[in-house]
């Protein structure tokens, strides 16, 4: 019976030490693939192995700040209604155990990084000092709090351009920056709903802000948004082929578009608009369990991609050639 009640504790432990390292937010990480996706590069060789070890290089910094925050956090989320579940605010996670973890987990991300090349350790070193900052004390400060949570999207999406040495458009990089904050912003909203009698306020900076200037910048950011997708398409757009051009100039004069891209903007516009009606409805709190578990918001996503790739991988526009070719020699 006692052999039995200490494993348990054990799978306890190990349980809480995977849990606090938050691996449902490692899908932010996913952002690093934007570049080498939407540069249609992909597939050349070794490209996609360099992304992926910048992934996991950083899974763990994600995972180390968020080990620091909360051991720094453990008073203010006891009192949270969700939070207070969290393994060290539950005691379940030792403080010490968690601390060696955040120091693993932020070694771990220098090495891997390091092993890909400088400018990521550089981004990496930068983030965690960012973050670092934000724990020990500019999370309180309004604004700021959401600018440097949106930040940490745009070092993502750079990190994966560093790496693969792609060129980031100016339209795509307002594109990132505006996602971030509409992200970012609709956060705090859904946190200051969360805001009442049974539930007093666990983050200084939610007592700064009023449910009408967050509504402003939601609003702002989610049209800024795709907006600035809306632009990126119709500049960067590559060229249609030939082929199909002949093809949709067959159809009628009306369908003789070269910005293939242009075709993803609905998609953008709705999963826009439902992100947004999701955040009116305080379910925003967590913006990766969404992406997780909405059906429409999946269903966008999906499709989004689906467009995207047919555009830049399937041999209807310049670059989809370039794949083919690369892929199948023999072709050219």
């Amino acid at each position: 019976m006692a052999d039995l009640q200490i494993q348990k504790q054990k799978d306890n432990l190990i349980l809480a030490i995977v849990k606090v390292a938050r691996p449902i937010h490692w899908i932010k990480n996913l952002s690093l693939f934007a570049a080498l996706f939407l540069s249609g590069i992909m597939f050349e060789k070794g490209l996609f192995a360099l992304t992926f070890q910048a992934f996991i290089a950083f899974c763990f910094a994600s995972s180390a700040t968020y080990v620091f925050n909360d051991l720094l956090d453990v008073k203010r989320d006891r009192l949270h209604p969700r939070k207070r579940f969290r393994p060290i605010a539950s005691g379940v996670l030792p403080t010490k155990v968690a601390v060696i973890e955040a120091i693993v987990l932020a070694g771990g991300a220098l090495v891997v990084s390091a092993s890909v090349n400088s400018l990521l350790l550089f981004l990496i070193i930068i983030y965690m000092v960012i973050q670092f900052f934000y724990s020990l004390g500019l999370k309180n400060i309004a604004i700021v709090d959401i600018v440097i949570i949106a930040s940490g999207f745009v070092m993502r999406v750079y990190a994966g351009a560093f790496v693969v040495n792609a060129h980031l458009s100016v339209w795509f990089l307002l594109c990132v920056i505006s996602v971030a904050l509409f992200l970012a912003s609709g956060k705090r909203r859904a946190e200051l709903n969360l805001v009442g009698e049974d539930n007093p306020i666990t983050r200084k900076s939610l007592g700064k802000y009023k449910k009408e200037l967050l509504n402003s910048y939601v609003t702002m950011f989610a049209s800024a948004s795709w907006m600035s997708w809306s632009l990126f398409t119709f500049f960067e757009s590559p060229k249609a082929t030939l082929p199909f051009w002949l093809v949709l100039a067959e159809v009628s004069r009306t369908t003789t578009i070269d910005k293939l891209l242009m075709l993803t903007i609905p998609v953008t516009i709705f999963g826009i608009m439902r992100y947004e009606s999701l955040i009116f409805e305080n379910r925003s709190e967590t913006p990766e369990r969404l992406l997780l578990t909405d059906k429409s918001l999946i269903i966008s996503i999906v499709l989004w991609v689906a467009l995207v790739f047919w555009v830049l991988y399937s041999g209807i526009s310049m670059t989809g050639i370039s794949y083919l070719l690369l892929q199948f020699p023999t072709l050219g």
